[in-house]
């Protein structure tokens, strides 16, 4: 990662050797960028899609949250003191892939990449974060007031379930990219994990779920609602962790219902009678959490676009709820902070069209030149939702954040 180091742009992709089906790519480096698309909400979906067609190559890049407002009638009201574009994809200068078996490297002069990577050794780093405590953007007992009176919407038949995150920050800190990485990494390493930078901002995810990936006419997601957390050096209460996961009726109609609407939006693009569910509550154990897991898969109808494919299906059900349009309306409400890239999605596509993007979450954003760091959770609410139990879930999952931030 050494090498990354002189590249204002670059994107790293890793799954950390798991091997969660279909598995296609252990490890991408994108550095460099040959073209730049950089747009706000607006038209950029659109754009995107002439950026693609324009040139058949490799692209890298993110959708953030906030292009839900070309996508919807919505706003985005709150403050993003982060700044990442709502939409951000670059051709990179120098691609390298690795697999179980090959290293490959795609670029002016491969030879030359090759010998650079060999002599930058072992990643340089400052070593040392100076972040100041840590605040929440909410209170407890208003995280909780919030909780119940989302309850009552639910209560009211505005939603079935929404995804409710809070803001982590911390103002005038500076961190070592490179180094929180490599923590987060050695804390939290899964399988969708990545180090992403675009000039002043960084992005450090550890993320367990996959938004969406289209093989040949063959597209996926496999959303993630439900979590519990790890009993470390107990295998026996772990693994009963696991059982009561996979058992909770609050879980499970919080996974059915988030299947259910990923169903709906790939039915959109996919030829009728296609779209199926893989797998049904599916327990993947991580470092930090089990995670409940459905996969479900379509075929797509023929000479559909990327453009087409996100319209139908962002933002992912997994971070809003349902129905989605309603739900998005209460989040801009309810939450303090502006999620921007929080919650949109990162990853590539291929020259030939096929593509694979995660959903950020477990991820600490940085603005450099402001000097702020960030990351947010979160979780569903649904009528069976108790509050404080919400609020200890988004604990659990902003601890390894929290934890590599001030390690130093």
């Amino acid at each position: 990662m050494n090498f990354t180091s002189r590249f204002n742009t670059f994107c790293f992709l890793d799954n950390h050797c798991y091997n969660i089906p279909p598995h296609t790519q252990e490890c991408l480096i994108a550095c460099g960028a040959k073209r730049v698309l950089k747009l706000s909400s607006g038209n950029a979906i659109s754009s995107l899609q002439a950026f693609i067609d324009s040139e058949k190559c490799w692209l890298f890049g993110h959708l953030g949250y906030d292009l839900k407002n070309e996508l919807e009638p919505l706003t985005s009201s709150h403050n993003d003191p982060i700044g990442f574009p709502d939409l951000f994809f670059f051709e990179p200068s120098i691609l390298i892939r690795l697999s179980e078996k090959e290293l490959t490297i795609e670029g002016d002069d491969p030879g030359s990449t090759y010998r650079e990577i060999m002599e930058s050794g072992i990643p340089f780093t400052n070593g040392a974060n100076d972040v100041n405590a840590i605040s929440s953007r909410l209170a407890r007992d208003e995280y909780l007031s919030i909780i119940k009176r989302l309850k009552q919407h639910i209560l009211r038949g505005d939603c079935y379930e929404i995804n409710y995150c809070l803001e982590f920050f911390a103002s005038d800190s500076t961190i070592d990219p490179l180094e929180t990485y490599r923590l987060l990494s050695a804390v939290s390493p899964n399988p969708f994990s990545a180090f992403y930078r675009v000039e002043d901002k960084w992005m450090i995810c550890a993320s367990p779920e996959r938004f969406l990936k289209k093989q040949g006419s063959h597209i996926l997601s496999q959303p993630i609602k439900g979590t519990s957390t790890r009993i470390k050096g107990n295998e026996a209460m772990d693994a009963h962790k696991k059982e009561d996961l996979f058992n909770s009726s609050k879980d499970r109609s919080e996974n059915v219902m988030v299947v259910d609407l990923v169903r709906n939006d790939l039915a959109k693009v996919c030829e009728e009678g296609t779209v199926k569910v893989d797998e049904l509550y599916g327990i993947y154990s991580f470092p930090q959490v089990h995670q409940m897991i459905s996969t479900v898969s379509g075929e797509l109808k023929k000479d559909i676009s990327f453009e087409e494919i996100i319209r139908a299906s962002f933002p992912m059900g997994s971070m809003t709820g349902a129905p989605k349009r309603r739900v998005m309306e209460l989040i801009e409400e309810y939450e303090k902070t502006r999620r921007g890239i929080f919650s949109g999605a990162l990853g590539y596509l291929s020259p030939g069209g096929d593509f694979d993007f995660n959903v950020i979450i477990r991820s600490i954003f940085y603005n450099e030149t402001a000097r702020y760091v960030s990351f947010l959770a979160g979780s569903g609410i649904t009528f069976y939702s108790e509050p404080a139990k919400e609020w200890e879930e988004c604990l659990v999952k902003a601890a390894a954040m929290k934890e590599v931030l001030t390690k130093s």
